[in-house]
């Protein structure tokens, strides 16, 4: 019984992957749902510096903050010294709060595909996925997750494209896609 209450208490390793719509979103919905029950997150976007409909509504949510570490486009074919930069300053930031209870839930949006653009190192990632503070429940999203991750979360979802409607001419679209 007192085991069972150690693992209720103990913040687990979420990650969301896959080339499907779907992966933020299921993020920033726990986020929302741990702010709703009083818990206190932390939201760090990689390779994000542009402006989506979510960073409105997470200003009404007192109980989360965040921080983007990238730049105001995207990495067309290789990062420059700026995205390399940004997504630095990001991991040095995160991994000084993983460690800390300062907050009860972190999302790392978007660290895949930093670690696919080799912004950051594996080893580094998987350090600071071990070395986090007992109580944060951690939140890991973007495409190609190397499988060598999964072993070290306690969930992991792969969102899968069936079919999109990017594939019929119809643009991302405010409050839907950003």
């Amino acid at each position: 019984m007192i085991s069972l209450l150690i693992m209720q208490n103990k913040g687990l390793v979420h990650i969301y992957t896959g080339n499907g719509k779907g992966k933020t979103t299921s993020a920033f919905g726990l986020a929302l749902r741990a702010s709703g029950s009083g818990k206190k997150v932390f939201i760090a976007q990689f390779v994000k510096g542009m402006h989506y409909s979510e960073l409105d509504s997470i200003k009404k949510h007192e109980n989360i903050e965040l921080k983007q570490f990238g730049r105001d486009c995207f990495i067309e074919k290789a990062p420059v010294f700026e995205d390399i930069k940004a997504a630095q300053e990001g991991f040095d930031y995160i991994s000084e709060i993983l460690v800390k209870d300062d907050y009860d839930m972190i999302i790392l949006d978007e660290i895949f595909i930093a670690l696919f653009y080799k912004l950051i190192r594996s080893e580094d990632l998987k350090r600071i996925i071990l070395d986090k503070h007992v109580k944060i429940e951690l939140i890991l999203t973007g495409r190609y997750a190397p499988e060598e991750f999964y072993d070290i979360a306690d969930l992991v979802t792969e969102m899968k494209e069936i079919k999109h409607y990017y594939n019929t001419g119809i643009e991302a679209r405010p409050g839907i896609e950003f």
